[in-house]
């Protein structure tokens, strides 16, 4: 078995950074002009410092709050990378955050946040304000057998909201846990064209192999309209952009142009709270973001030429692993960054909502997407999160100590695929992750 040509190159012959060190995540794409590199750095250091509260001398920089998760992007994307649970009651910042919703639908398609608390707990306050509520989690432990004899252990989550300074929540509410994902690539796939992610889709599973494939549909607040959805868990934001603004908004409690309001709870007198201006963050702030998040490269491949990897490749095939994690695509060619044009990318990811079963669950709808439904996860760059990140924590929770323990929790559509895994050999399961952990 040899490796194709190029297949080292996950972000394409622009993207791809060739680096394995804990800064692999922080780099910007080949091709970009001297403009677009100054705007790359100003962008990252807005995304790494902190925000405080207003009024400041440091007026470009304040607005906090009054209610956050975090102080700063990177408190839950440290280095570019991704976030965990906290690791005890009470730490702060951590990149695990939990949405609110009801089942009830705007005009738009989007259910309806919490009456009181709004779409996103804020379990963080100014000063001399109290925080919205705090929630703990406890784990309950599975044991998982594979046919040979052997087993792994699962922990499944459990979340407890407390101390709600604000009234009750409604009682028809859906808690959605959510943990920040690594920023590599994201301009890469914005530049995919609809088409190609479309084609894909297979709604009905007509060809009748037990996967679908579905693409959310998803309000776009720039242009009023609704957009297909590529970013977030469930494919709930349409572009960078709005991922970016939605995060300043939701995580941090800064207004822009595109949320221009202050989220506080119902019943909380904001009259007092001084602004950081309008919006807090100027769009020429919003844009370098912007910039800076869809021009972060994506780490090369390691060895991607090995026999193990290469084995563990065609297992992943053999398996129909790629069903979703779709191996390669090619970036249009007319997308606004023109580094990000016309690359042959591997994200391993079709962009698409399939149902992962009962087991991961979160019985939230989000647009289209049904409370059993997630998009398929990049798994460009999971190697390295141990590096950057110094965890191995994955899926939407973090529940997945391990790609293994990962692997274990699909369901649903992926259930088959699950089960071919644990019917393999145990050096065949360890080629598979070595290919995985090499992506």
């Amino acid at each position: 078995m040899k490796p194709e040509e190029g297949e080292y190159l996950s972000g394409g012959k622009n993207g791809t950074i060739v680096n394995n060190s804990e800064e692999a995540f922080g780099f910007f794409s080949r091709g970009l002009t001297s403009d677009q590199e100054t705007d790359f750095g100003i962008g990252n250091s807005f995304f790494r410092q902190s925000w405080i509260t207003a009024p400041a001398t440091a007026t470009a920089r304040d607005g906090l709050g009054p209610f956050f998760n975090a102080i700063s992007c990177a408190s839950c994307h440290f280095k570019d990378g991704r976030g965990r649970a906290p690791e005890y009651d009470g730490e702060l910042g951590t990149g695990l955050l939990l949405r609110l919703s009801t089942s009830q639908q705007d005009v738009h398609g989007a259910y309806l946040p919490d009456p009181v608390y709004g779409g996103q707990l804020q379990d963080v306050a100014i000063n001399g304000v109290d925080a919205e509520a705090a929630y703990t989690i406890s784990y309950e432990y599975i044991t998982e057998m594979y046919p040979d004899g052997s087993s792994a252990e699962l922990r499944k989550p459990t979340y407890n909201i407390q101390g709600y300074n604000y009234g009750d929540m409604t009682s028809d509410l859906h808690v959605s846990p959510r943990v920040a994902n690594q920023m590599i690539g994201m301009g890469l796939l914005e530049a995919l064209s609809e088409s190609t992610i479309l084609a894909a889709e297979d709604i009905t599973d007509a060809d009748a192999d037990g996967i679908s494939g579905k693409a959310n549909y998803v309000f776009d607040r720039t242009s009023n309209t609704i957009k297909l959805g590529r970013f977030g868990w469930k494919a709930n934001q349409p572009t960078v952009r709005q991922q970016v603004a939605g995060a300043f908004s939701g995580d941090i409690g800064l207004t822009s142009s595109i949320f221009p309001k202050e989220t506080f709870p119902s019943g909380f007198d904001g009259s007092t709270i001084i602004s950081g201006g309008e919006p807090e963050v100027p769009d020429t702030v919003l844009d370098r973001v912007v910039l800076y998040s869809s021009t972060l490269a994506v780490p090369a491949r390691r060895d991607y030429d090995t026999d193990e990897v290469l084995k563990g490749k065609q297992i992943f095939n053999n398996i129909a692993c790629a069903k979703c994690h779709t191996p390669k695509f090619t970036t249009n060619n007319s997308y606004y960054i023109e580094a990000n044009r016309n690359q042959e990318i591997r994200p391993y990811t079709d962009l698409l909502l399939h149902d992962m079963g009962e087991g991961l669950a979160d019985h939230a709808p989000d647009f289209l997407a049904d409370g059993n439904e997630w998009r398929t996860q990049p798994l460009w760059g999971i190697g390295l999160i141990s590096v950057v990140n110094g965890h191995t924590y994955l899926l939407h929770d973090g529940r997945a100590r391990n790609i293994e323990e990962a692997i274990l929790w699909h369901g649903g559509e992926a259930e088959n695929a699950k089960n071919e895994f644990k019917s393999l050999s145990k050096e065949e399961r360890d080629q598979l992750i070595a290919f995985v952990q090499s992506l």
